[in-house]
């Protein structure tokens, strides 16, 4: 046994020198905190719901560590994933974030900024609203509006089940008949300013305009006054 412990005693020595260095290094190794923003990821979110509330997109995240670590670090491989597989709708709070970092062994995490999110789920849902046209401006004098229709005269709105409540038609943009005499078809932009919802297909519809002649009323021509025209006195018409 003696003996085995003796054999190459001089290259055992000399690794057990450059072990105790190397340890050495690593322990004394200066450590640095260095800050980062990294993506926050929403994974598996479950089919028939979707996010109905604001959360962040990014994260501030301050790590320290050594500095051999920290050369090796990069924000493109460091992420924070949220599983949210199997959740129901309604409000859920993610607490300790950094637990969800996936940092290299060796760094940790000093400070992180949000350290939690709530996340609401909603169903999402479907309806169709009417189309309102929406025209500024008057035809030319001795002009009326006989009919304004829409092709679509509805259309499907998507989104949470929440704010599509509150959805009951959408507007085009605006229409102009400033100076027109006569009908016309024109393909009209549609607006709806969703913040969880949607158009689900047509974002368009086509507005047509019937424009006609103003007309007066017969009572009204037979109680007019005819016109005086006064006799030329040298016999003259």
């Amino acid at each position: 046994m003696f003996k085995l412990l003796t054999e190459n005693w001089t290259l055992k020595i000399i690794s057990l020198v450059f072990a105790v260095l190397l340890w050495v290094f690593i322990m004394g190794e200066r450590q640095l905190e260095v800050g980062y923003r990294v993506p926050l990821e929403l994974q598996n979110i479950p089919k028939s719901l979707m996010v109905a509330n604001e959360i962040p997109s990014m994260v501030d995240v301050r790590v320290s560590g050594p500095r051999t670590l920290q050369m090796k670090a990069s924000s493109n491989d460091i992420s924070i994933i949220v599983d949210l597989a199997d959740l129901q709708p309604g409000l859920t709070t993610f607490k300790r974030l950094e637990e969800r970092l996936n940092l290299p062994s060796g760094l940790r995490v000093t400070r992180l900024s949000p350290s939690f999110i709530d996340l609401k789920l909603e169903r999402i849902k479907q309806k169709r609203v009417p189309v309102r046209v929406v025209i500024k401006g008057e035809p030319l004098p001795g002009f009326e509006v006989a009919s304004i229709n829409s092709v679509p005269d509805a259309v499907a709105i998507e989104g949470a089940e929440t704010e599509l409540k509150n959805v009951n038609e959408v507007k085009t943009e605006d229409v102009d008949l400033t100076g027109v005499n006569e009908g016309f078809s024109l393909i009209v932009p549609l607006v709806h300013r969703g913040t969880y919802t949607h158009f689900k297909d047509e974002k368009t519809t086509e507005v047509q305009v019937d424009i006609r002649p103003v007309t007066v009323p017969a009572d009204e021509l037979e109680t007019a006054e005819p016109e005086i025209i006064p006799k030329d006195p040298k016999g003259g018409h």
